[in-house]
């Protein structure tokens, strides 16, 4: 059974949710979202909540209730809010510059390595040691953001690399004589 599956979910003002065949539709002020639900979980509007019940009683439906609920939440959330991400650069000549489309990365290669931005998302640098990645899709930010560190993960030992601002770093103790 599903907890969270089992909490409405508020329909803040100014967004339109509309379900079409097993697809919620939400638009919002930051963009629109869909979402394809089909048989697993049955979402009813109702006023200004969305309900979300189990599709039956097999136990494929008992697991995707809550995910099912988590997704629509994210849209809904996606179209009000948007999500942000920010990456920080730790390590000597490390910098990123942002040049129209694309995000120049010096990481102590013998290259810089450009990743293009995609036409969905935001892309910030405010200091050439902060990236900042802003859209309203929460899995497309989440992996972008990922992608992104995967160039450089941080280190143990001197933490240099490419770490969420959040993200905490267990360091290690180096060599001892």
């Amino acid at each position: 059974m599903s907890r969270n599956g089992r909490i409405p979910i508020n329909i803040p003002e100014n967004t339109q949710v509309r379900v079409e065949k097993g697809v919620i539709f939400a638009k919002g002020k930051l963009g629109e979202l869909s979402f394809a639900f089909n048989k697993d979980a049955k979402v009813e509007v109702a006023e200004s909540n969305i309900v979300v019940s189990k599709g039956g009683e097999s136990r494929h439906h008992k697991q995707m209730w809550g995910t099912v609920r988590s997704r629509i939440n994210n849209i809904i959330e996606g179209v009000t809010v948007g999500y942000i991400k920010e990456l920080v650069l730790n390590g000597v000549g490390y910098k990123a510059a942002q040049k129209g489309k694309v995000l120049e990365l010096l990481l102590g290669y013998s290259h810089p390595i450009n990743f293009q931005i995609p036409e969905d998302l935001k892309v910030e640098v405010p200091k050439p040691t902060e990236i900042k990645i802003s859209g309203i899709d929460k899995q497309r930010v989440g992996q972008i953001a990922a992608n992104i560190r995967s160039y450089r993960k941080p280190e143990p030992y001197k933490g240099k690399g490419i770490k969420y601002k959040e993200e905490v770093i267990r360091r290690k103790e180096g060599k001892k004589k």
